[in-house]
């Protein structure tokens, strides 16, 4: 049960979404973490750099893991991950990524991954975020950000997703602009067009926090996409060894 959670944009509310399907899975009895391979934007706190969108995934799950499975790439710069890693002279590749994810599934019942941004920020001259999708093979999870111009992002990030022989398990919508016009109206456009089940309506929280956002999630319609994608990957693997 692992699942690559994406957004329309950044600063929509993946690190909220992913906590709080953490949240969920580990209230439900599962060994749960949570997995941002790449992050920018450090703060330092007590002596030591800390990521928030990190720290609030390593709260919201219940396996302690190593940092550095948890996040590999931890960029200090706030901004696109490629140009953090030219700042600072790191150059981003799929294998420590893929080792570290492979760790942690060993480790837990669910690994939720959460990605950078939208679903094709670069990482490098040579590798995007899209890639790292493609190269861990999880069903993807789209958070939408509810606001003006979402329908566009969200119908071309889910083609995005399926251009690449991906899964879009689901999705969640997150109010970020509470003075929307027509949300209802768009929430119905989504659901017609998407194509996969909507797991949830976030609201705009006062003090967003994981349990909260978890009480407007529901993750029972990605058991049906999980199935599917659990038989997709053994029918690849049987053609590979075939």
């Amino acid at each position: 049960m692992n699942w690559f959670v994406t957004g329309t944009d950044t600063g929509i509310g993946k690190t909220l979404v992913s906590s709080a399907m953490l949240s969920l899975l580990a209230g439900s009895g599962l060994r749960a973490v949570g997995m941002k391979p790449v992050a920018a934007g450090l703060e330092e706190r007590d002596g030591e750099w800390r990521n928030e969108d990190v720290e609030q995934l390593r709260a919201a799950g219940n396996v302690d893991a190593p940092l550095a499975l948890r996040s590999p790439y931890l960029l200090r710069a706030p901004m696109s991950p490629h140009l953090a890693a030219r700042e600072e002279g790191v150059h981003i590749t799929l294998r420590p990524m893929l080792l570290a994810f492979a760790e942690l599934s060993a480790r837990a019942d669910a690994v939720v991954v959460e990605g950078v941004g939208g679903f094709c920020v670069p990482f490098g001259d040579d590798l995007d975020s899209a890639d790292l999708a493609v190269a861990l093979g999880l069903p993807v999870i789209l958070v939408v950000g509810l606001r003006l111009g979402c329908l566009n992002h969200a119908l071309l990030s889910a083609e995005a997703v399926r251009a690449r022989g991906l899964v879009l398990a689901g999705w969640v919508a997150s109010v970020v602009d509470p003075s929307m016009l027509a949300p209802q109206a768009n929430l119905q456009t989504l659901r017609a067009r998407l194509g996969a089940p909507l797991l949830g309506v976030v609201p705009h929280l006062q003090q967003p926090g994981a349990a909260q956002a978890a009480r407007h999630i529901d993750l029972r319609a990605l058991r049906a996409t999980a199935a599917h994608a659990a038989r997709r990957a053994a029918a690849e693997e049987s053609a590979a060894l075939a």
